[in-house]
């Protein structure tokens, strides 16, 4: 089944009266209800597990199902055919993908930026400082993959910075970044200020003036064909509105 274009999608809206802000509940003929599948980029774990709570809580009837992935891998499953109802991308390049096949519902919104962080195990045991002191002899660095968005952005970085990196790994997520250092298997990890923060005491962060050249923007945006058009829609405009603003703020995520 395909889903409506875009002006039936600002009428589902129009209908279910989603509002910006408050508990996430939607009124009208076309209330949310069943289930829907998020395919959301890694470095939104925390901050989506917690958005899905309250949309489920404030739209009962409704269940979310979370698929976390780099978001090279989510828009190749997409296109794929993979049965997604939502895409949260952690860049406009993955997501301009999907609207390129037609299997968007309306235009994606940007919801969220973040930025680059160095992360080292407790301690910093190698001294890491500067963006130029992971290219130091000896020093381990691990990175996400040059497509996906926290390598894309670690390249520009890099090249900010006049910096070459010569990362022992590159990997599919920033999650599996962090991994490799949390498990001390590298000296430093380019990551998400975001999975700093949610990683704890389990690392320590390192800002660098470089980052600034990389910021991320995520866009968000109902996929064509699911089942459930109206909870698609009410959730990325939950995500979108003051609730899912106040979780992203809190995880450490900046403002579109």
């Amino acid at each position: 089944m395909r889903r409506a274009g875009a002006g039936a999608l600002l009428a589902l809206l129009a209908l279910t009266g989603c509002a910006a802000g408050g508990a996430g509940a939607v009124s009208g003929d076309a209330s949310p209800t069943g289930t829907i599948t998020v395919f959301a980029a890694a470095s939104l774990r925390g901050a989506f597990a917690q958005i899905a709570e309250q949309f489920e809580a404030g739209n009962p009837g409704t269940t979310v199902q979370l698929n976390y992935a780099g978001s090279a891998d989510l828009a190749t499953q997409i296109i794929e055919g993979a049965p997604a109802d939502v895409f949260a991308s952690a860049d406009e390049k993955n997501m301009a993908k999907i609207v390129g096949e037609g299997l968007v519902d309306g235009e994606s919104v940007d919801f969220a930026t973040n930025t680059l962080e160095i992360a080292v195990p407790p301690g910093n045991p190698a001294g890491i400082q500067t963006l130029a002191d992971l290219a130091a002899p000896g020093v381990t660095v691990v990175v996400c993959a040059p497509e996906v968005p926290c390598g894309a952005a670690s390249v520009a970085a890099a090249r900010a910075g006049g910096v070459t990196l010569t990362p022992v790994s590159e990997e599919s997520s920033v999650t599996d970044v962090l991994g490799k250092v949390t498990s001390g298997q590298a000296d430093a990890g380019l990551v998400y200020v975001t999975d700093v923060k949610a990683a704890g005491e389990a690392v320590e962060g390192v800002p660098f003036d470089e980052s600034a050249a990389a910021v991320t923007t995520y866009p968000i945006a109902a996929v064509r064909g699911g089942g459930a058009p109206a909870t698609a829609a009410a959730f990325v405009a939950f995500v979108t509105g003051d609730a899912g603003r106040a979780v992203l703020d809190a995880a450490g995520f900046g403002a579109p």
